[in-house]
């Protein structure tokens, strides 16, 4: 029987992870909160707990209950279930074989390694031989996808990675706390200074011009400083609806892990 694999989170890394998963034939399940804070909508299987379902990349997902996991059995597979269930409560009915925290939380949040045969972690904050069996590194530059079996990823540096010589300041943040209001949605082509959205009545606008490549969705309701979206200055509509390079490589190395742990190809763990 393929391998059963639960997804933490549902966002881009997530949704990177999963669509590679899937394609390869792996019984992939993803969890998520109810309101997922996801920028990436376009490209996050998040968005069917928004929308009732959603593709990405002509993987197709669904929105399903708790209550229907009890037929994962006998499921056909030919979509993703993605899960509310902020409680970790599909974990301790399905038994997965294989768990990703691919949240990226910068902190372990209620990972061990007697929850699966395997346990992974994506990024810094959980710790591999402690909380997890190993970790995949996420920061941009030479380690980014490395396996990390002991000890733990690069510490946050704070900084946005860079796209066409820019950081921080393609980034979009919230102004304070309150409800998202979004007046230039993903694929909108802005100047630096528009005014993109609102939360509480608080204007957020672009840094730089450009093509919104992420917004959270409409109605969120968010925190002071969070990252709201981000403007990609490359005005590449593909970029909007495409996984990324970060993602295909932390998917890959997620995929290798598997692959070596569980002796399923040429290179024994």
């Amino acid at each position: 029987m393929p391998l059963r694999v639960l997804i933490k989170g549902a966002g881009e890394q997530a949704s990177g992870t999963a669509h590679r998963l899937f394609r390869c034939g792996f019984r992939v399940v993803l969890t998520d909160r109810e309101q997922p804070s996801a920028v990436r909508r376009r490209v996050s299987f998040a968005s069917a707990l928004y929308e009732g379902g959603v593709a990405v990349e002509g993987i197709n997902a669904r929105a399903w209950t708790l209550e229907g996991a009890v037929t994962l059995a006998g499921f056909d597979w030919r979509h993703l279930p993605v899960f509310c269930d902020p409680d970790d409560q599909l974990r301790r009915r399905w038994h997965p074989d294989v768990i990703i925290d691919a949240r990226i939380l910068k902190r372990n949040q209620g990972n061990a390694m007697d929850q699966a045969p395997l346990v992974i972690g994506y990024g810094p904050g959980i710790e591999a031989g402690l909380h997890v069996h190993a970790v995949v590194e996420t920061n941009r530059g030479h380690d980014l996808g490395r396996i990390i079996t002991r000890g733990a990823a690069a510490a946050d540096t704070g900084i946005p990675g860079t796209i066409a010589g820019v950081s921080e300041g393609r980034v979009l943040r919230a102004p304070c706390d309150g409800e998202l209001v979004v007046l230039h949605d993903i694929g909108a082509v802005v100047e630096a200074g528009e005014e993109l959205a609102r939360v509480a009545g608080s204007s957020v606008h672009a840094g730089i011009g450009g093509m919104v490549r992420g917004m959270a969705h409409p109605g969120l309701l968010v925190r002071r400083g969070q990252k709201l979206g981000d403007v990609d200055p490359r005005c590449d509509p593909r970029a909007c609806i495409t996984i990324s390079d970060k993602a295909r490589t932390i998917s890959g190395a997620a995929l290798e892990h598997i692959i070596t742990t569980f002796g399923l190809g040429p290179i024994a763990p």
